[in-house]
């Protein structure tokens, strides 16, 4: 089975060694991904709009490597757990009427000064 991978030009990527998403078969994997720049510095002030560019920046990853592909899991990782609801609202405007399943974290911090966010996903592709 191949493997197609996706880079991108983050310091995170380079710095880690690892991709921004890959395809295996059917099943499309997202890195943990923030709302940074090519110096890593933060693109949006709030965890809502931080949450959105963040999806725009997925949804795009998972677009690059299978057209009509769809995510069926995130996970959400938030530097301050009061920060849900700015995050939910961005995450429900950008699937809509088709969630994925989710997972939402407080955790103690992320790489990178300013980020507040960070999301993983995984997409499936349809027959």
């Amino acid at each position: 089975m191949d493997i197609e991978r996706l880079t991108d030009d983050t310091p995170w990527t380079a710095a880690f060694g690892y991709c921004r998403a890959l395809r295996v078969g059917d099943r499309i994997l997202v890195s943990g991904t923030t709302a940074s720049d090519e110096r890593g510095r933060p693109t949006a002030p709030d965890a809502e709009s931080q949450t959105r560019a963040i999806l725009q920046r997925i949804c795009a990853a998972v677009e690059a490597l299978a057209p009509g592909a769809v995510v069926v899991r995130t996970r959400v990782y938030l530097t301050h757990g009061n920060e849900w609801r700015g995050a939910g609202v961005a995450h429900r405007e950008v699937f809509g009427d088709a969630p994925p399943v989710n997972t939402t974290v407080e955790v103690g911090g992320l790489v990178g000064e300013g980020l507040l966010v960070e999301v993983e996903a995984e997409a499936v592709v349809l027959s």
